[in-house]
């Protein structure tokens, strides 16, 4: 049996399994899922970034989730926070983000799950702030941003990207609790 951290109406968020590592290695090879991002994953790159968000749920007690849908169980993608380390604002607080498989895309599931994180985060977390930053490109991300009540309080060039990449600048957006 599964144990799940927390639930929307529609879905479910818990720990990564082996089973789902197929299946996000293939989304994150798919080059619509990653356009926003530098570029596709290997299937090592990708097992690599489920350890990497494991070890932050044992260290931090958040983490990129593992989501699947309630009525089918279907995995999905991720939804989550980690913690800022770049040195931007909001450096030591929760980054919020998400990234579905394209076959769930538009159909609020983004929204619903990071309303949903961010009641985790403002609960049982006790966050008094979260933050989300995207390539100011990415418009479908900056809605979500919106949509679920953050505020845009920035915009910055992103460290680990190349200098006049279309990914560069990136918006910052915050909530408060």
């Amino acid at each position: 049996m599964v144990d799940y951290l927390f639930e929307s109406k529609r879905l479910r968020f818990r720990r990564w399994k082996n089973t789902d590592r197929d299946k996000f290695a293939d989304m994150s090879k798919d080059v619509e899922v990653m356009r926003y991002f530098p570029k596709t994953m290997s299937k090592k790159q990708a097992d690599q970034l489920i350890e990497r968000f494991e070890t932050h749920m044992d260290d931090k007690g958040y983490t990129m989730w593992a989501v699947e849908r309630k009525e089918d169980g279907a995995f999905m993608g991720f939804i989550g926070m980690l913690e800022i380390t770049m040195e931007i604002e909001g450096k030591g607080s929760a980054e919020i983000g998400w990234r579905l498989d394209k076959k769930f895309w538009k159909k609020g599931y983004a929204t619903e799950g990071a309303e949903a994180c961010l009641a985790y985060a403002f609960g049982p977390l006790n966050m008094n702030e979260v933050y989300s930053f995207t390539a100011l490109i990415n418009q479908p991300s900056e809605t979500v941003m919106k949509r679920i009540g953050m505020t845009k309080v920035g915009e910055f060039d992103h460290p680990k990207l190349e200098k006049n990449s279309p990914l560069e600048r990136h918006v910052l957006y915050r909530i408060k609790r």
